[in-house]
């Protein structure tokens, strides 16, 4: 499947209008089963190569002093990163797994040697029970849900019986800097144990996924963005760096409606900080027991004006002992902005909620019923588990 950058709705746009971003998992056929990898280390610089054969040439017609020695340098560059590439693979890609469901396939990361699975929940959808191919193996393997978290677009799936697994091992991705090199791994379009290629392109990026079959969207926050390809059926897969670790689970790729395919080069991934986190409690509690993410307490809509443009985010209903409670918020007021962040339409509100944090205290910016407007100080509950 593949899911889009903006919010919580459908073919939500980018902040240029130009992108959405597509749910890379479910969507995709149940067939395939061949297997692909690529990569494109740097090739040697032009420039140092022709500066040489201008060189100072040794009497007597000798070779011309230090000619060949940036060629042979690039081209053992090349030879060692392609060694690491290799090597990355054949380290991680064990662990990688492929999952299918009644309406079409993803991938899952092995979490530890019990059986457990982490995955997208927009790959398990609505499902309870799963088919696991592992890695290099043609065998079915059975698997149930232990539980899914749709706010951060995680889920834990469990094999059934006993097996040998190779668990992951995962990065702190708080460590991740721009232009590491990163490997995506999984099973695109049905292609079993695909390997792509690219870079860190940026971290922290707030992104929101539309609504989908089983899915219903999300913001998330501090994402990975990457320029290795990430197609349907990457989903849930693993984003790897060059110490053979997760740093990250794949779930977006952007598209470009103008053009009507992906755009290329631009794919999102959950950070492993918080896959491992939420993955854990899953896995101790059966269920999420802290989010760490900022609520304020409230269930909204878009409300849109006499022009049919949006206005604020709606309260449909407030949650009794809420920071928005405590502050007087009512149902039918509006929503129109947090601290100094306008917040036009939920989407946008959810944006604004996942940078800030449980306890901080905001103002919030409300239309009141009388038309008047009011700006109320909220203390910042935490978003709800499972």
């Amino acid at each position: 499947m593949a899911r889009s950058h903006g919010a919580i709705r459908p073919a939500s746009f980018l902040a240029t209008g130009a992108l959405t971003l597509a749910l890379v998992a479910a969507a995709c056929s149940n067939g395939g089963s061949s297997s692909s990898s690529s990569s494109s280390p740097t090739s040697p610089g032009h420039g140092a190569t022709g500066a040489h054969t201008q060189g100072t040439q040794a009497s007597g017609g000798g070779q011309a002093e230090g000619q060949g020695q940036p060629q042979a340098q690039g081209q053992a560059s090349a030879a060692t990163l392609q060694r690491a590439y290799v090597r990355v693979v054949r380290g991680v890609l064990p662990s990688v797994v492929e999952i299918k469901t009644s309406s079409g396939l993803g991938s899952g990361v092995i979490f530890d040697n019990a059986g457990h699975i982490v995955t997208n929940a927009h790959v398990v959808g609505t499902s309870k029970r799963f088919t696991v191919v592992l890695s290099g193996s043609s065998m079915p393997l059975h698997a149930t849900l232990v539980d899914s978290y749709p706010p951060d677009d995680l889920a834990v799936i469990k094999l059934t019986g006993s097996h040998h697994l190779v668990p992951a091992k995962f990065a702190d991705s708080s460590k991740l800097q721009v232009g590491d090199v990163v490997l995506a791994m999984g099973n695109p379009l049905g292609f079993a144990s695909s390997v792509t290629d690219g870079i860190v392109s940026a971290t922290g990026r707030v992104v929101s996924e539309p609504q989908g079959e089983g899915s219903p969207g999300a913001t998330l926050p501090d994402a990975i963005q990457t320029s290795a390809p990430i197609n349907p059926g990457n989903s849930g897969g693993a984003l790897v760096n060059l110490s053979e670790q997760v740093v990250g689970i794949p779930t977006l790729a952007a598209s470009d409606p103008q053009l009507g395919g992906a755009a290329a080069g631009i794919g999102f991934a959950i950070p492993s900080n918080i896959v491992t986190s939420i993955a854990g409690q899953i896995i101790k509690s059966g269920r999420v027991t802290n989010s760490h993410r900022a609520a304020l307490g409230v269930r909204v809509r878009t409300v849109t004006g006499a022009s049919g443009q949006p206005v604020g985010a709606g309260i449909v209903s407030v949650l009794a002992g809420s920071g928005a409670a405590d502050a007087g918020l009512r149902a039918g007021e509006v929503i129109t902005a947090v601290g100094q962040s306008a917040t036009p339409d939920t989407e946008t509100l959810a944006a604004v909620l996942v940078r800030l944090r449980p306890g901080q205290r905001v103002p919030v910016t409300v239309l009141k019923h009388d038309g008047s407007k009011a700006t109320v100080q909220v203390t910042l509950g935490q978003l709800p588990g499972t």
